[in-house]
């Protein structure tokens, strides 16, 4: 093993081909996870460390993530490896809801929305971040690493999910600040897919149109987001950097 990465949030999709490629390429993984899915029993038979992250509204942020910091840095003594990444990869897709009540009640559910699409996509990297640049910043071989899974929806916003697009693009503003503060011991930036998966219940019409908006016109799968974290891992000099997963996506654009 060449080093403890934790990557959030990989109990499917994209979190867990990332968590399972890692651990494959020589890395000792420590996944997070909400629920108890089955891709959380194939982390663990492939030899990652699962660890349940309670991100929920009514849950206390800041204890969470200072129990999980605890147990991060008790692996890395115990296996005697250092922190060698941070792959800020928890999210939500949720979008705004018009509701039929009154103003007040609308402003509460877009409250709703919005406080939960920060406290996942800004709030949870902010705090975990912090709570493990001790370990991040001790001495090994090369500069550790934060990655942070943004959106292609930061560069054109959303008319149905303004919050969670806000909210990535504060993720990446917090990307710039920590790369400036933990430098040269630890690189820190950002992926930004548009388009990589489509879910079973897509139809095909929805396909057809969303693969039109890039040039190259695919559905390119989550490798593509994996071989981009190893691309950053293996860099010595790229730090405070989106880098765009977007087929040419932005040359579409109206």
């Amino acid at each position: 093993m060449t080093g403890m990465v934790l990557i959030t949030g990989a109990a499917q999709r994209v979190g867990l081909h990332c968590a399972l490629g890692l651990q494959q390429a020589g890395y000792q993984v420590i996944a997070t996870y909400r629920q108890p899915k089955a891709g959380v029993e194939q982390l663990r038979q492939a030899g990652v460390v699962c660890l349940a992250l309670d991100i929920t509204p009514h849950s206390d942020l800041a204890l969470q993530v200072a129990d999980l910091a605890a147990a991060v840095g008790d692996l890395c003594q115990q296996q005697q490896l250092p922190l060698r990444a941070v792959i800020h990869n928890a999210s939500s897709w949720a979008g705004e809801v018009q509701t039929s009540g009154d103003l007040l009640a609308q402003l509460s559910a877009d409250a709703a929305v919005f406080d939960d699409m920060f406290r996942i996509h800004t709030k949870l990297p902010y705090l975990l971040s912090r709570a493990l640049a001790p370990l991040l910043t001790t001495e090994q071989p090369q500069a550790a690493d934060i990655i942070a899974i943004s959106d292609f929806a930061v560069n054109t916003g959303s008319c149905n999910h303004m919050a969670y697009a806000a909210s990535k693009a504060a993720l990446e503003n917090l990307v710039l600040s920590l790369a400036r503060q933990l430098a040269p011991q630890v690189k820190v930036n950002a992926i930004a897919p548009a388009l990589l998966m489509f879910n079973e219940g897509d139809s095909a019409e929805y396909r057809a149109f969303t693969l039109k908006k890039s040039l190259m016109e695919i559905e390119p799968g989550p490798a593509e987001v994996l071989q981009s974290i190893l691309y950053l891992l293996q860099s010595r000099y790229i730090t405070g950097r989106v880098l765009a997963l977007d087929g040419g996506r932005h040359l579409k654009l109206p």
